[in-house]
């Protein structure tokens, strides 16, 4: 069966109840995803218009933002079991956590003036990436608990066998 076991049965996602819950919290980081690409993909353009040079920063947070909506439309597929994956929903928290990490540094404490709109622009796209990394730990903690919970009662070796 190899490559479709991520296919077929749903008893063990968390049934209806599950399916609603993960489509609901799946369309937010969609959503946010894209919304932070648009609020950095901003000083990008600005920074090609102007002749400057790219900071890597704003990269990462296009690549993070990128990466997290394509796994969202991946995840979309029907009956694609997207706990098996549930390592990925991690690592897209920690990528996310960095980003936060990276950006709140600089413009958490940021004071803008009215007129620097960019500064409070990038003040609101720090607490969205925050709310981001939340909802993919929710997402990879949720796919870790069914994952497991789909394997209870399996042997521990090949996973085969039930006990």
């Amino acid at each position: 069966m190899g490559a479709l076991d991520f296919l077929g049965d749903r008893s063990s996602s968390g049934g209806v109840f599950g399916a609603l819950i993960r489509l609901i919290l799946r369309f937010f980081q969609f959503v946010l995803a894209i919304t932070v690409a648009g609020l950095y993909g901003v000083d990008l353009h600005n920074a090609k218009n102007a002749g400057v040079y790219t900071d890597g920063k704003w990269v990462y947070a296009e690549v993070v933002a990128g990466l997290s909506a394509v796994t969202v439309l991946i995840y979309g597929i029907p009956f694609f079991k997207s706990y098996w994956a549930f390592f990925w929903d991690r690592v897209l928290f920690v990528l996310w956590i960095a980003l936060f990490g990276i950006f709140g540094k600089i413009y958490i404490k940021a004071d803008p003036t009215p007129k620097q709109d960019g500064i409070r622009r990038m003040k609101h796209a720090v607490w969205i990436d925050l709310v981001n990394a939340l909802l993919w730990l929710f997402t990879a903690l949720y796919a870790t608990a069914i994952f497991w919970r789909a394997r209870k009662g399996r042997t521990t070796h090949t996973g085969r066998a039930t006990v």
